[in-house]
């Protein structure tokens, strides 16, 4: 099985993604660190990513998912996947098999968290389109980011019945 954790910048997809991989005894992934150099130095300049620039970057978590499929593994993949056709991507790999976390906040607790966060590439600035850009999946299992994360991931693993 494939969970992919996602929200936007600074919802807590890495926190959140890699708790929940290690109390259900999966694999984690953060796809952040598949980003090409250019797409860290474009998101760290504020400059929000086309769809170009993030194809090498979704064909990379593409094939890292189906080795896992080939292998028996199950995986919480972090990732934003904010537009449709990054789900559908991710989703088609194994698509019975295929889960989605929506980590949901207000944009205003959202900001303070990244003004809080250091060390990390992503420019805070980006966060007014990355909500603009968000698709959230019908299906999705929505998690409150006001919860601790420990909480997140009781509400995750309820939502998802793992």
């Amino acid at each position: 099985m494939i969970v992919v954790v996602m929200g936007v910048t600074g919802s807590g997809k890495t926190t959140v993604g890699r708790l929940l991989a290690e109390d259900l005894g999966w694999t984690f992934v953060d796809a952040d660190d598949f980003h090409p150099a250019a797409n860290v130095a474009k998101m760290h300049a504020g400059i929000p990513l086309t769809d170009e620039d993030r194809r090498p970057w979704l064909e990379a978590l593409r094939r890292r998912l189906e080795a896992a499929r080939d292998g028996g593994e199950d995986v919480v993949l972090a990732c934003s996947a904010l537009k449709h056709a990054y789900q559908h991507l991710l989703e088609a790999v194994e698509p019975q098999a295929v889960r989605c976390v929506l980590l949901t906040g207000s944009a205003d607790l959202i900001r303070r968290r990244l003004a809080a966060r250091t060390g990390h590439f992503m420019n805070p600035a980006l966060l007014d389109s990355q909500f603009a850009t968000l698709e959230p999946p019908e299906d999705a299992v929505r998690v409150d980011v006001s919860l601790t994360p420990e909480a997140a991931v009781a509400a995750a693993r309820a939502g998802l019945g793992l």
